[in-house]
């Protein structure tokens, strides 16, 4: 028996893929409303996302700016957690 494979439109593949995309829905959710199969519509996704992925405007100042004092915030946090660890350690070692 000869299984015949089911051919989309490249417009159709391209509306799903931007549900996924711009929608931010879940590939499965979308992959079953249209009846496809999840890896398919996950290869369609992937294809879109290759062909559109520098497509995003650029970061205004103000946005850039709080980026970068998040990107700061982050560092501090890291280094005090770091800090802590070590501590955590030296005194746990000397309970002993």
């Amino acid at each position: 028996m000869v299984r015949k494979y089911q051919t989309y439109s490249p417009e159709f593949r391209e509306e799903a893929a931007k549900m996924v995309v711009q929608g931010q829905r879940k590939i499965a959710t979308v992959a079953r409303e249209y009846g496809l199969h999840e890896t398919t519509l996950g290869n369609w996704v992937k294809k879109y996302r290759d062909e559109h992925g520098d497509e995003q405007p650029p970061l205004e100042l103000s946005e850039r700016a709080r980026l970068q004092e998040a990107e700061r915030r982050v560092r501090e946090l890291e280094a005090e957690n770091s800090f802590l660890k070590k501590a955590s350690a030296y005194f746990a070692r000397e309970q002993r």
